[in-house]
């Protein structure tokens, strides 16, 4: 009797570990793709390479863990016709944001924050903030009011804040966070986080705290939380909570050399359809595209790490898994529920909705796209791009590495081919 009552129990549990997918490569069909549909979309990437759209271009198509499409097309070097790889490194600037934010809902889950909690419990110079009401462009001098309330770590996880951001924000934010040092996150040297984000909470808020969505610095102020509450680098907990636990094996903040020849070239685009490749642009001048190469301990929650298209797509699996992935449970189910739920109410944002840490597909917005409503996405400022779509059990990324012009249309295409090709 007791044989049977643990060969049952033993079943059962199997069962429940099964219902976590894994990542496993059993071909198109399996995936539930048709692999004749799916070769439009090596047409269409041949296609945007020949007409000069990008260099080249890495897609990752996973349903079911199941990998449908996993290519590269076009080159890495336009000059000595070098073809882009697959497992190449590329940075994913703003896509380091829904890592942070799983590492501050880690921290929610163990009781060590809440949602609710000021940032000033842990930042002090967030106590008494301001917001601007009058900016004079002429000598960067500007008026203020004090804000109607604290801002709250939820605040930071929608982009409510009211904090905005340095190099690609509003001239406003841009002219007051220049004067005072505050960067985008990449290429800093020779200052640390908490620094950074001390004189950050100095600054005026672009706005009050709850008023509206303002894409900003929000996740860099979270790592700095992260550094805090966890008493280690963003780096280490990163790499401690979650890349290893998940077996991400290729994302970095500093590329270590034995793997630096996989970084991707970085390209921008010099006249329409006319590619060279990049050298500062929009990081700050001391910082070429090589930055990923360059140690640093400045750990920009916002912007800092680079990866490959499958290291990334584990830890989409992990949230598509409800939190867990290859046995290892990164998050509760509904901490995750949390995270793709609706948190920024009737705030405009277009049609679409945001969690804590992505942009949702609302029913709004839903016609507009083969993605059902719920699909929870968002990319970088060097033309990545990912989306889950939680009801069809679906992860795509879709990886290029461009500066400045990123041809939302090629990104559009990409996402609709992915959904025609399905069975």
């Amino acid at each position: 009797m007791k044989k049977f009552v643990l060969f049952f129990f033993l079943l059962g549990l199997a069962v429940f570990q099964s219902s976590a997918q894994t990542i496993t490569d059993n071909g198109s069909e399996a995936a539930g793709f048709s692999g004749e549909r799916l070769k439009r979309m090596d047409i269409a990437m041949n296609d945007w390479v020949e007409k000069g759209y990008m260099n080249g271009g890495a897609a990752l198509i996973i349903r079911d863990g199941k990998i449908a499409y996993h290519k590269a097309i076009g080159y890495n070097d336009l000059d000595t016709k070098e073809p882009l790889q697959k497992d190449g490194i590329f940075r994913i600037a703003s896509q380091t944001k829904a890592i942070t934010s799983v590492a501050i809902m880690i921290l929610f889950d163990e009781g060590k924050l809440l949602l609710t909690d000021p940032v000033s419990q842990y930042i002090p110079s967030f106590k008494k903030q301001s917001v601007l009401v009058k900016f004079n462009p002429a000598d960067t001098s500007y008026t203020t009011v004090p804000a109607s309330r604290e801002v709250t770590i939820k605040d930071l996880l929608t982009h409510t804040s009211g904090l905005g951001y340095a190099q690609i924000g509003s001239k406003e934010a841009n002219a007051i966070y220049a004067k005072h040092d505050i960067t985008a996150g990449l290429g800093v040297k020779n200052k640390t986080l908490l620094e950074a984000m001390t004189k950050l909470g100095e600054l005026p808020l672009m706005h009050q705290p709850g008023e509206k969505f303002t894409y900003g610095l929000n996740n860099d102020v979270l790592g700095c939380v992260v550094e805090i509450i966890s008493g280690m680098s963003l780096d280490e907990f990163f790499k401690t909570r979650i890349f290893e636990p998940l077996g991400m094996k290729d994302t970095y903040f500093n590329i270590p050399t034995s793997k630096a020849k996989r970084l991707v070239n970085l390209y921008t685009e010099k006249s329409p359809s006319v590619l060279v490749k990049a050298d500062a642009g929009m990081l700050n001048s001391a910082a070429a595209s090589n930055y990923p190469l360059v140690p640093h301990t400045y750990y920009s929650g916002g912007a800092g790490l680079s990866s490959t298209l499958y290291d990334y797509s584990i830890f989409l699996q992990m949230l598509l898994n409800n939190g867990e992935y290859n046995g290892k449970r990164i998050l509760g189910k509904n901490t995750v529920r949390m995270m793709i739920t609706n948190q920024i109410d009737d705030i405009n944002y277009g049609g679409n909705k945001f969690g804590l840490g992505f942009q949702l597909i609302t029913e709004k917005t839903s016609g507009q796209t083969p993605a059902q409503v719920g699909t929870f996405n968002w990319g970088g400022a060097f033309a990545t791009s990912y989306w889950v779509d939680p009801k069809e059990k679906i992860v795509m990324l879709f990886y290029r590495q461009l500066q400045a012009r990123s041809r939302n249309d090629v990104v559009e295409k990409f996402r609709a081919l992915t959904y025609q090709a399905i069975n």
